[in-house]
């Protein structure tokens, strides 16, 4: 018997982050007061705990900040995808995101390689952001 991807469920601040990337968007959050740039979406500044956070859009462009090629699923789900490459994105704007690195050429994979969001279906047709090597984007 196959297994299941885990699917995300999106609730709270979440919501609007996922939302964003089913239009192609990574969303992110910066606080009015402070202008800090919080890692993932939240109802309150860590840095000064004010609620004025405001949504802000990505250019979707980053540098990897550190990767991991997975040759072990981490969940039964992605058993046939192994190998797959993790990454953390520094984005331009300051934050910074996990997610999958497609379509480089193998031995290319460097820490501060240039790269570029692409938005795909993920588990449960949720919108993902997937990242490919600047050079490959034309746009």
């Amino acid at each position: 018997m196959a297994e299941t991807k885990p699917v995300p469920f999106p609730r709270g601040e979440e919501e609007s982050w996922f939302e964003a990337a089913e239009g192609g968007a990574i969303l992110y959050q910066q606080c009015a007061e402070c202008g800090a740039v919080p890692s993932y979406p939240r109802t309150m500044c860590p840095s000064c705990w004010s609620t004025a956070l405001v949504n802000r859009t990505s250019s979707g462009r980053g540098v990897i900040h550190t990767f991991t090629v997975q040759h072990r699923p981490g969940a039964a789900g992605f058993a046939d995808e192994v190998p797959y490459t993790l990454v953390l994105v520094d984005l331009d704007e300051g934050v910074r995101v996990l997610a999958d690195l497609r379509d480089y050429e193998e031995g290319a994979l460097a820490v501060g390689m240039r790269v570029k969001a692409r938005f795909e279906p993920g588990p449960g047709n949720v919108v993902l952001p997937r990242f490919r090597p600047a050079a490959q984007e034309t746009t």
